[in-house]
């Protein structure tokens, strides 16, 4: 699923992995049905962010140097800052996002998402 090339053919593999699984083992499929959207948030994204997306390398550096640049703050005031904090580390240039595949269309804006405050 998450190789597919484009949002429908994501949702249509899924489609078919819950059919088959359902039977199977329904503990799969209430797993991935529980995950629900934010499993294959990824594709919110433009195609070519993807990989990066799917991967942890280029998420574990950013999440690396975000934590190096606020570890003397304990607290942030609340869940709005950190991507406030983030974008002004990130257009300052303290932090560099050439390996990101697909940076040039990160200006690209997204459909809002509620934040996940359990997360």
């Amino acid at each position: 699923m998450i190789y597919a090339d484009a949002a429908a053919v994501v949702e249509l593999r899924r489609k078919i992995f819950l059919r088959k699984w359902r039977l199977k083992c329904r503990a799969v499929a209430n797993s991935l049905e529980e995950a629900g959207d934010r499993l294959f948030s990824f594709t919110r994204l433009d195609p070519s962010q993807w990989k990066s997306a799917r991967t942890t390398n280029a998420i574990e550096r950013l999440n690396e140097e975000f934590r190096r640049r606020i570890k003397t703050q304990t607290v942030l005031p609340c869940a709005e800052t950190v991507p406030m904090l983030l974008w002004e580390l990130l257009a300052s240039g303290q932090i560099q996002m050439r390996k990101v595949d697909g940076w040039e269309t990160l200006s690209q804006p997204l459909e809002p998402m509620a934040l996940d405050l359990a997360a």
